[in-house]
């Protein structure tokens, strides 16, 4: 599947259904003297504004990588996303202060059956092409597009309440033209803002998918001669632009030949079935035919786990003819991960104190 040609072609199907709206909305509005059916007629034309951002997003996003960025612009998709959040808004807020406007300066208007008919079917079209521009962007992962079919489902049941609105005044007179219309531009705005704070998510970097995080782990787990798999951590460079790296825990046996054909095995794999670039595997160690380290290590995993901000030890390794011992801790964010570690030292120091540690502290970035 072509993702550009998917996103330019849902777009285009957006932006000309849009227009044959804002076209018929406009017409029925200006006869009619209804500020609700030119307000929702406007915000279409905003959506259709969206969906030429949107396509002008996908093709700079899919430019080849330069010297200068090295993994190419996909992240515009996200700047996209934030210009079709802002019109959103702006829509929204125009659209209010519209409806205000027409509190202290009212219109009556004057429908007709055949502009309640074309109300009608724009609510129905604009149901269905939600639909349509919200799966396309679920399918291609593109944020800008499902912002779109979101966007047009919100005008759906908008519409909706300008026909409900429209039939009233038709049947009894009764105008609800500006209130509608600011109960619309609050449901814009909303979704605007709806809008705008997810793309600063995927910007500033969200917590990784737990259930991607989890197959990963499996999928490295399955792995001849992998105990355990830590430290993951995802790095996004815009849609289908997806990189990682990981810790494994091996046994101390392991040659630099065998560790080098066990990462390329990962990277492999990882890669086919995720579609994620491993860019780096780093390695733990663990002590085989050791009794006592994995009793040294068994008593430091119960005493130190018994806190609460404590989430996982991992990466042990102790030499016991030195007396050092070392592994990482994740430190959840209740707690301050220098009074974590000095925690978790203290209580390692007064169960061993012939030994010396190093306690690594990790985030806890992932499931």
């Amino acid at each position: 599947m072509d993702r550009e040609k998917v996103i330019v072609r849902t777009s285009v199907i957006g932006i000309v259904t849009n227009i044959l709206l804002v076209i018929f909305k406009a017409g029925v509005g200006i006869l009619s003297n209804s500020i609700a059916v030119v307000l929702d007629a406007v915000n279409n034309l905003s959506d259709a504004i969206s969906s030429i951002v949107t396509i002008i997003g996908t093709k700079i996003a899919n430019k080849k990588p330069t010297r200068k960025h090295p993994l190419g612009v996909g992240r515009i998709e996200y700047i996209t996303a934030l210009v079709v959040a802002a019109l959103v808004i702006y829509a929204g807020i125009t659209s209010g202060v519209e409806s205000i406007k027409k509190i202290f300066s009212p219109e009556k208007p004057e429908y007709s059956v055949v502009s309640l008919i074309i109300i009608a079917v724009a609510v129905v079209v604009k149901f269905i092409l939600g639909n349509y521009v919200k799966g396309q962007g679920k399918k291609v992962n593109s944020g800008a597009l499902e912002a779109s079919g979101k966007d047009a489902l919100f005008d759906s049941i908008l519409s909706l309440s300008v026909l409900v609105s429209a039939g009233i005044s038709f049947f009894t007179g009764l105008s609800l033209e500006a209130y509608v219309g600011i109960l619309i531009a609050c449901f814009i705005v909303k979704a605007g803002v709806e809008m705008l704070l997810e793309t600063l998510d995927e910007i500033l970097g969200r917590r990784a998918d737990t259930e991607l995080t989890l197959k990963i782990k499996k999928l490295v787990r399955e792995m001849p001669d992998v105990r355990g798999a830590y430290d993951l951590f995802l790095y996004n460079y815009g849609p289908e632009r997806d990189y990682g790296s990981i810790h494994v825990e091996v046994p101390d046996t392991m040659s630099v030949a065998e560790m080098d054909v066990l990462t390329r095995q990962i990277e492999k794999k990882v890669y086919a079935e995720t579609g994620i670039i491993m860019t780096a595997v780093g390695v733990y160690s663990y002590n085989t035919g050791n009794d006592e380290a994995a009793q040294m290590r068994d008593n430091l995993m119960r005493e130190i786990l018994k806190n609460d901000w404590a989430i996982q030890m991992h990466g042990f390794y102790i030499d016991t003819e030195t007396r050092n011992a070392r592994f990482d801790l994740v430190i959840s964010f209740d707690i301050d991960f220098g009074e974590g570690l000095k925690i978790a030292y203290e209580t390692a120091k007064k169960l061993y104190p012939d030994y010396e540690f190093e306690i690594s502290p990790d985030i806890d970035i992932t499931d």
